[in-house]
């Protein structure tokens, strides 16, 4: 699987935490060339997303989503955090909303993964991600419920939004090499804020396994939601 596979160029509209700063980069490197991106930033506070403050947050987000232009190809909810402690239902259930009020196909970052992973055959993975244990513990349900066990789970447990914002590709791609061990069959990089563009094709060459990023699967999605709403 490709995530850079022949297409013309995307116009995403991108929903984001205000705080990332790496998502819209990276999405339009992993899509094909001219692909660009309309940015929504969803308020948040300075806390990572919990349970409590998940409610607020997503109306925020349908509030945002209504905003967008109306010549966008797909959009694509990059909040995966929000995605995991919401679950699969509430997960899907954002997506529907977001359909109905843009009247485009919807992609969401939690989902991408499960599908990427999937597609690469993957069932037991090694996972590395800045989160709390309890949005660790919310991420391995939502894996389990497509099929995959999270054999292996590093962490680089950032404090808060700044700290998360400090981690460096060299950092994620060191944990990523000291989590993968012979029984996990793929690499997964969890949240779109971690830099992994200049790292994930190196780490698979290297590692000998699929190596997957939230924002590369949420690119490879994007890409299958457009033809897909093309054929229709």
């Amino acid at each position: 699987m490709d995530a850079h596979a022949s297409s013309a160029p995307l116009k995403v509209g991108l929903m984001v935490p205000a705080n990332n700063t790496t998502m819209e980069k990276e999405l339009t490197a992993w899509l094909p060339d001219g692909s660009r991106c309309v940015t929504l930033r969803i308020p948040r506070g300075a806390g990572l997303l919990t349970r409590e403050t998940l409610p607020p947050y997503k109306a925020s987000a349908l509030e945002l989503a209504a905003t967008f232009p109306g010549d966008i190809d797909v959009v694509a909810y990059g909040c995966t955090a929000a995605g995991f402690i919401a679950g699969p239902q509430g997960e899907a259930q954002l997506a529907g909303e977001l359909a109905a009020i843009t009247g485009k196909p919807v992609v969401t970052t939690a989902r991408s993964m499960v599908a990427a992973l999937q597609a690469a055959g993957a069932r037991h993975i090694a996972l590395v991600t800045p989160y709390s244990d309890e949005v660790n513990r919310n991420l391995g349900l939502f894996l389990a419920e497509g099929g995959i066990e999270a054999r292996r789970v590093s962490s680089l447990a950032a404090a808060d939004v700044e700290a998360l914002g400090r981690i460096t590709a060299s950092e994620v791609a060191a944990l990523a090499r000291s989590t993968v061990d012979d029984g996990c069959d793929a690499l997964f990089i969890a949240c779109s804020q971690l830099p992994t563009y200049e790292i994930l094709d190196s780490l698979q060459a290297e590692l000998g396994r699929p190596a997957w990023s939230s924002i590369k699967a949420t690119a490879w999605r994007a890409l299958q939601a457009v033809a897909q709403a093309a054929r229709r």
